[in-house]
């Protein structure tokens, strides 16, 4: 194993390119169901009384090293509405490189990898073959139970030490896989390469019970091994970050071949009696001639309608005008609670149209609302990708925020009229928020980003104010009688006198900013999508500067403001599987007249629920919504290390169900929390992530809290 482990990371980056057909049969076998099973989002429909089915496709399938595949669909029959792909998760299950330290993306711990001692133990199970080619079957275990740990065994050659065949078993909360990997033999152009799958899955939910198994053919048309004296293309000064050659990710649903009689002639595994008996049957109970269609009555038509648009992820295709796009409605991944706001649900929909040259249109509503604070959200994002290979873009954006509190028009106000008018009857803590944002952005070099545009926010009071006097002196003001006027820049005014003084209270603030913005994010590799530049991650530290600057008079605006904000974002690869993640920031508001409300762009937290890696981490889970509008500065700092394996390795019965632990610490200065502080610790599983939190302010205890999102399919 020494030696087996020294060759892998040789054997892991000897292949630069191949192309191969790929042929996949499945056979499934529903062995229990009940209601519950139609609701799953990635199941096939499933037939009254037909529990088997057979399924296949034919694929071609490029590979660019590092990891890059395109696999375009060239053909599929089965009888069933589409292929199960296990969950979503078959794909990668069939583009396993044995040699890499994880058999997943960032899943599965490989027994090969540089650090598998620490997780598994080793024997020899027999050796056989001649003397110039003896092989070695070598079995491993885990030494705890996992997740992210299999078990199984591999067959090694001798002398080159390259595997054979690799069989594992892998489970999840929902499902159990017996996976074996053939390779090529010693000496041949695939040695290195699998030629064959073989996979059983058994799938768990809610009582429902399936078995499926899968068997994978490569067929490789070419393969070329990197050369020591060959110079790595990613390291060429014209390809340093450009992945073009690698990704084209594109596939044409409508080229599909769905004929039989084509698919009988390319099957490069011949069906056996069963699966063709399964054919057979299939094709007898479709045959309209022999079994005509009894009419559906239109309620069962109209309910059978309604639950596809509860469990189905929908795409209208309206022909030259685009296509309309919406999630189920009863999805579970769109709903998150924290202590802090309760439970949220949102539903997202998305408009799209492409035009000539690669532009693209894209409307995308969102909804939602939340049941602690009883508030519905909506928004609209509209944008137009005008010129895609220099990412020149125009957006469109509008809704209503969180509900904004401001401290410094409450203090302003009151503060004028304390001790003349009935403070109770003024309600300026909270206010109603809706925007417009409008937004230009060019990528002036590759990395390089450049944004225009402008902002104007309307806020309103949710509980309109009155001015109701303490002494009789001073006439009553209800702002909905004849007192209430028109200020100069035509919004509503409270107003009284007293002694030829006027008093006046705005029930609805306007603003209107021109807004500037670069960001830079050196080390940027990104692919060519036809015309279109499709970014991708970053090498180096990115950082942004974003400064805005409200216009009185414009759009009834009614003060002016400045705002700065800078925001370094950077995410570090620490080994196998470990990442550690940093941001820091800060911003300030500066040159305020008349205009009360603290809204920063970076520090803020969403109203809807977003998924668990939303920003990885950063941002703060405990903090009151109220902080968030308090301060004209800040200056903030996350921390957030993941690995799968820390302080639940030795608890077995808790670890089986873990696919990594995190750990969190933010901090947050301004003038009133000198600091704020967050510790936090999060366990993610394949059905739901949690996070426990610890917050601190000014160095005292505040409170503890959990957020949890549900990731049942998402993964």
């Amino acid at each position: 194993m020494e030696r087996v482990i020294f060759y892998a990371p040789l054997y892991e980056h000897i292949i630069d390119t191949y192309t191969a057909e790929l042929y996949i049969k499945g056979v499934v076998n529903i062995e229990k169901k009940n209601q519950l099973l139609r609701f799953l989002p990635t199941m096939f429909r499933v037939r009254n009384n037909i529990r088997e089915y057979v399924m296949e496709t034919y694929s071609d399938v490029r590979y660019t090293a590092p990891d890059i595949y395109d696999q375009k669909l060239k053909a599929t029959v089965s009888t069933s509405s589409r292929f199960w792909e296990l969950d979503g998760q078959l794909p990668d299950y069939f583009r396993i490189n044995v040699y890499a330290p994880t058999l997943l993306p960032n899943k599965l711990l490989s027994p090969l990898a540089s650090n598998a001692r620490s997780y598994y133990t080793y024997h020899i199970d027999s050796v056989f073959g001649e003397q110039h080619e003896r092989q070695y079957k070598i079995r491993f275990l885990p030494k705890s139970e996992s997740f992210q740990l299999i078990n199984g065994y591999l067959v090694v050659s001798e002398n080159v030490w390259s595997v054979r065949e690799l069989f594992f078993e892998s489970r999840s909360e929902l499902m159990r896989l017996r996976n074996t990997i053939k390779l090529g033999e010693v000496g041949t152009d695939n040695e290195f390469l699998p030629a064959r799958y073989d996979i059983q899955a058994k799938f768990r939910f809610l009582g429902n019970v399936a078995y499926a198994n899968y068997t994978a053919l490569l067929d490789y048309q070419s393969i070329t091994q990197k050369a020591s004296d060959t110079p790595d293309r990613r390291r060429q000064p014209k390809s340093k970050y450009d992945l073009t050659e690698s990704y084209t990710l594109r596939t044409d649903t409508n080229a599909y071949q769905r004929d039989t009689t084509y698919f009988n002639r390319i099957r490069p595994l011949p069906l056996t009696t069963y699966e063709d008996s399964l054919y057979h049957r299939y094709f007898q109970q479709t045959d309209t001639t022999l079994h005509p269609r009894k009419p559906r009555s239109k309620s069962r038509q109209f309910w059978g309608q309604v639950g596809d648009v509860l469990v189905s992820r929908n795409t209208l295709n309206m022909a030259k005008f685009g296509s309309i796009r919406f999630s189920p409605l009863l999805n579970p991944a769109l709903v998150s609670y924290s202590s802090s706001r309760g439970i949220s649900y949102r539903q997202d929909f998305r408009y799209t149209r492409i035009f000539t040259g690669d532009r693209v249109l894209q409307i995308r509503p969102r909804i939602g609302y939340n049941f602690k604070l009883k508030e519905f959200y909506w928004s609209v994002n509209g944008d137009f990708d005008y010129w895609p290979s220099k990412r020149a873009s125009l957006h469109i954006d509008a809704g209503n925020g969180n509900r904004i509190y401001s401290s410094d028009v409450l203090t302003a106000v009151k503060d004028s009229l304390d001790g003349i008018f009935d403070l109770s009857k003024i309600h300026l803590d909270y206010f109603r928020d809706f925007y417009l944002n409008v937004r230009h952005t060019w990528e002036i070099t590759n990395g390089l980003t450049f944004e225009a545009g402008f902002s104007s926010h309307r806020r309103s009071e949710i509980n309109r104010s009155q001015l109701v006097p303490i002494t009789p002196t001073v006439p009553s003001v209800d702002p909905n009688t004849s007192a209430t006027r028109q200020s100069d820049n035509g919004e509503d005014e409270s107003t009284a006198s007293n002694g030829g003084t006027e008093y006046r209270l705005r029930h609805v603030y306007n603003s209107f900013a021109p807004h500037l913005k670069l960001t830079w994010r050196p080390g940027q590799y990104y692919y060519m999508d036809g015309q279109r530049k499709i970014n991708l991650h970053y090498k180096y530290p990115g950082i942004s500067v974003d400064w805005e600057r409200g216009i009185s008079g414009i759009f009834n605006s009614s003060g002016t403001y400045e705002r700065l904000e800078v925001d370094v974002q950077y995410a570090l690869q620490l080994g196998l599987m470990r990442s550690l993640y940093l941001r820091v920031g800060g911003g300030a508001f500066t040159n305020q007249e008349q205009m009360y409300f603290v809204d920063f762009a970076n520090l803020r937290r969403s109203n809807l629920p977003v998924g668990w890696n939303d920003e990885i981490g950063g941002v703060f889970q405990l903090l009151d919504g109220v902080w968030y509008n308090s301060s004209r500065k800040y200056l903030r700092a996350h921390a957030v290390y993941q690995s799968p394996f820390v302080l639940l390795t030795r608890l077995r019965k808790i670890t089986r169900y873990v696919l990594s632990e995190r750990f969190y610490l933010n901090g947050l200065i301004m003038p009133q929390l000198k600091p704020y502080v967050e510790i936090g610790y999060g366990v993610g599983t394949h059905i739901f992530d949690v996070g426990f939190f610890v917050s601190f302010a000014n160095w005292k205890y505040e409170e503890v809290g959990v957020k949890a999102t549900f990731e049942l399919f998402n993964k």
